[in-house]
């Protein structure tokens, strides 16, 4: 094992309070956020389970594991939720000068679309 590896190789947690693996070391049935996410899962409140240490730019780099098996299902947004989304994000593109809908949000700094800015 080299040394860098052994350096956060703590499977018990001894040295960091949780167990600890080096980069690609996790054991199965652990995974990140974003690994539970692409199964369509999510933490779902568990406590972080492991955690991932590697050296990387500026220094130590970490990445917390969740257990799988406690995982929960990502929760789907209501139909309600879903219109109220579309209706903010269309208020984002509509212009308050012209009250026209345009294809891109916005810009704050303007305050209207780029049309009415411009004249």
């Amino acid at each position: 094992m080299a040394r860098i590896r052994a350096t956060f190789h703590d499977p018990d947690g001894v040295r960091h309070g949780i167990p600890t693996f080096w980069w690609r070391g996790a054991p199965d049935g652990y995974a990140t956020t974003r690994q539970l996410r692409a199964r369509g899962l999510r933490p779902g409140g568990q406590p972080v389970a492991a955690q991932v240490m590697w050296a990387g730019i500026g220094g130590t780099r970490v990445a917390y594991l969740y257990r799988i098996d406690l995982a929960r299902p990502k929760r789907t947004a209501t139909p309600a939720q879903q219109r109220a989304i579309r209706a903010a994000l269309r208020a984002r593109r509509t212009c308050p000068t012209c009250t026209k809908v345009r294809a891109y949000y916005i810009p704050r700094s303007l305050g209207e679309c780029l049309t009415c800015a411009n004249v």
